[in-house]
Formats: structure tokens, C-alpha cells, sequence
């Protein structure tokens, strides 16, 4: 059986108003657990950077990489805004996505 991919955007922070880390990938489930296993050195390792607060959904892989560069090249406060007007609590959306709550 071939596993679905959906083509995502996402924000990731390590608190409220914390560092932000922005991402795309085709299996978002699967991105999140390799954050929260640290799977990767980097910037999301070094900072604990784990919590999804935003994300979309786009049509393409191709449109969901440049969704991401945009956001990329935007404001620390044009982010906060954009997950606030969604997620005003900075809440763990992954465990919405099935994923347990974050222990730290």
C-alpha cells in the first residue's frame, strides 16, 4: 500500500514566542516525529525547536517549497502573526494530528 505524501508548510517553535523554525515536507507526521527525535544535527536540535504551531496545506511539492521560501523571507513579526491569528495560544497542533503531547 503506497503512503499518501500531502505536500506541507510548517512552523515549528520551542515555546511561546520561542526560536521558529520554517519547513516543508510531504509527510508531516513523519517530519515532526524526526524533530522531536532529533534525528537531524542543526538549528532545531540546538535550540529544542519541537512544537508545531502552524501549517498548510498545498497542492504541490514545488508550490509548498516556494510557500515556504516566502515565508522564510519574511519578519519574525509577520510569523507571529501569521500562527497567532490561527494558533493565539502557540498550542502543539501535532497532537490534533495524533501525535502525544510534548514533555518538555
Amino acid at each position: 500500500m503506497a503512503i499518501e505524501r500531502i505536500p506541507c508548510i510548517y512552523i515549528l517553535a520551542n515555546r511561546y514566542n520561542g526560536a521558529l523554525y520554517v519547513g516543508v515536507t510531504s509527510n508531516l507526521v513523519g517530519r515532526i516525529l524526526q524533530h522531536r527525535d532529533e534525528t537531524f544535527d542543526g538549528y532545531t536540535k540546538k535550540y529544542g525547536i519541537k512544537r508545531l504551531v502552524y501549517f498548510e496545506i498545498a497542492d504541490t511539492m514545488e508550490a509548498a517549497t516556494a510557500r515556504e521560501k516566502q515565508l522564510k523571507r519574511y519578519k519574525r513579526d509577520w510569523k507571529r502573526n501569521l500562527i497567532e491569528r490561527e494558533n493565539p495560544a502557540w498550542n502543539d497542533l501535532a497532537v490534533g494530528l495524533g501525535l502525544p503531547p510534548l514533555t518538555t
